[in-house]
């Protein structure tokens, strides 16, 4: 029985998000080679409501992980930011989530509950959306656990030691194994959100303009002497 709890903790905490990051980086290979993240080119009768919301969610995304790797990374294994950097983590954290969530509410709401001429819901963005209030929620219930405190900082005893130990050699899914659950299922839903990423329209939203941006800077290629003589001369 102790030898079937082990082997599914290491399915959970080890096998499940090497899996999630290897989609990650699959499914971003696979859309380039697809439809070069062009979501918004596929629908040119994209909304000004979809344009914003596209750019709270760029802005609210990046002002997240931001503040999450900045807690991350000052926190140590019994203790969390205090003062002017806890409160400046709080902060951000706060405001890029609710952009964010506003962001995300303009992307999929509207397209939800209408009839649009083109599907352009898929059913992983019907999923998409869930997960997002999903992740929301339980960063609300991790952020403001009582049990937390000064002496015991639990997501940097639990959700911050288990991430940072994947990008080792040896990986740490007992941080997981012992921490409460709230915080075994904010870990759940991130590594699904993780593996599922680049197969819905977020993926298009946060990649489509570094790929427009890199279409711009790349030179074009140059018409050589020799591409010139080889044309037909014409008298």
């Amino acid at each position: 029985m102790e030898k079937a709890g082990r082997q599914m903790m290491s399915v959970l905490w080890i096998t499940l998000p090497y899996s999630a990051f290897l989609s990650f980086l699959v499914g971003h290979l696979w859309r380039y080679r697809h439809d070069r993240f062009g979501w918004n080119n596929a629908f040119p009768e994209t909304d000004r409501a979809h344009r914003f919301g596209a750019t709270a969610f760029r802005i609210g995304l990046a002002g997240v992980i931001a503040a999450r790797v900045t807690d991350m990374f000052a926190s140590g294994p019994h203790s969390q930011p205090e003062g002017p950097i806890y409160l400046a983590i709080t902060v951000v954290e706060i405001c890029a989530l609710a952009i964010a969530s506003l962001g995300a509410v303009l992307l999929f709401v509207p397209d939800m509950i209408g009839s649009p001429a083109r599907p352009v819901v898929s059913p992983l963005d019907r999923v998409t959306f869930p997960m997002l209030v999903a992740g929301l929620l339980t960063w609300v219930a991790i952020k403001f656990d009582p049990n937390s405190s000064d002496n015991g900082y639990r997501t940097a005893e639990t959700l911050f030691a288990w991430f940072r130990s994947l990008f080792s050699l040896h990986p740490n899914p007992g941080a997981m194994e012992r921490a409460p659950l709230i915080y075994q299922v904010r870990g759940l839903v991130l590594m699904l959100f993780i593996a599922i990423w680049p197969y819905t329209r977020l993926a298009s939203i946060v990649a489509d303009p570094v790929y427009r941006l890199a279409r711009r800077v790349r030179p074009s290629s140059p018409v050589g002497p020799a591409r010139e003589l080889s044309a037909p001369q014409r008298r």
